[in-house]
């Protein structure tokens, strides 16, 4: 537990808009989040939609260019959408760096053959239709793991409660995180217990949630938040810089997502999209660097967590026996 209220950052403009006449109210220490890491630290790192050792390359290369830790190294496309020599070498290149490495599973609703999730409703999204889609996505978990994976992207409740069941039942390692995808993320905090339960060690909530919503989910869950700093147009395309302290003080545990907006999907992957993909894994980590800049700035870059770490802490899980 840290004491959120000990530090002040600076807010964006205070003291011009103070000397206008037209300062803010003071943060209410009650609404910061009283979590954090295991071992230390309120917020972490991620860079998204890494979709192969090429790009994974360039990341690592521009993060050392640009001094930007990174915690965690996710990739959208899929464990099926690569071989296993591409996810070794990931493996390994992360490995060397101390850097977390999360592959998605399986199939999802919005490749599959149901005309469902392309109606105006949506249908089911991103979940697993049927027994099969399951199937598909523990075969994932437990090709990627027996590789040196050790963080599972999931966008399917079903797909993580058995996850989670794998794990505790020695199925897939022990030490194996669950990490639930930003197209499912709960927006309210009765939901995002539930995920906690299921198994998550680490939730994606979507990136339009105001700092008030935060603040209700930190009142009854520790587990891991991740937040796109800056959001895919897919996901809203928001860029929420300017907030990024408030965002820690009130949702930490926090990763911070670094992600991209005004670029093109890039799901599933292929050598057909190689130089937007280089492009854009570049620029993300750009992103990264200036997110953090202005965290100097306003004296709010404390308090990250130790590169290397990737546990989330003791968390509430439902009762596999019953």
């Amino acid at each position: 537990m840290t004491d959120a209220s000990a530090t002040a950052p600076r807010r964006p403009g205070e003291q011009a808009l103070a000397a206008l006449g037209l300062g803010a109210p003071a943060p209410d220490p009650a609404d910061a989040s009283p979590h954090s890491f295991p071992g230390g630290g309120r917020w972490r790192t991620e860079i998204p939609s890494c979709e192969g050792p090429e790009a994974l390359a360039v990341v690592l290369k521009e993060a050392s260019r640009l001094d930007v830790p990174i915690h965690r190294i996710s990739q959208g496309s899929g464990v099926w959408m690569l071989t296993d020599a591409e996810i070794t070498e990931m493996v390994e290149a992360t490995a060397e760096r101390d850097i977390e490495l999360c592959l998605f599973t399986g199939p999802r609703g919005t490749w599959d053959i149901g005309g469902s999730t392309r109606t105006d409703s949506g249908g089911a999204g991103l979940r697993a239709r049927g027994h099969d889609a399951v199937a598909g996505c523990v075969e994932d978990a437990v090709r990627a793991t027996e590789l040196g994976v050790k963080c599972l992207l999931v966008a399917d409740e079903g797909v993580l409660w058995t996850l989670h069941r794998a794990r505790v039942a020695g199925l897939l390692p022990a030490d194996t995180t669950l990490k639930v995808s930003a197209l499912v993320g709960p927006v309210n905090p009765a939901s995002y217990a539930v995920y906690e339960r299921l198994g998550a060690d680490s939730i994606n909530v979507p990136s339009d949630l105001t700092p008030a919503h935060l603040t209700e989910i930190r009142r009854v869950s520790a587990t891991p938040m991740d937040l796109y700093i800056e959001a895919p147009d897919d996901l809203g395309g928001y860029v929420r810089m300017y907030e990024v302290a408030e965002l820690i003080r009130r949702g930490a545990p926090l990763y911070l997502k670094f992600g991209l907006a005004k670029a093109p999907g890039i799901y599933p992957y292929g050598h057909h999209l190689r130089e937007l993909t280089l492009a854009t894994a570049k620029e993300r980590v750009r992103r990264g660097r200036l997110v953090l800049d202005l965290l100097a700035r306003h004296g709010a870059d404390g308090d990250m967590a130790p590169v290397g770490s990737r546990l989330p802490g003791d968390l509430s899980r439902f009762d596999i026996s019953s």
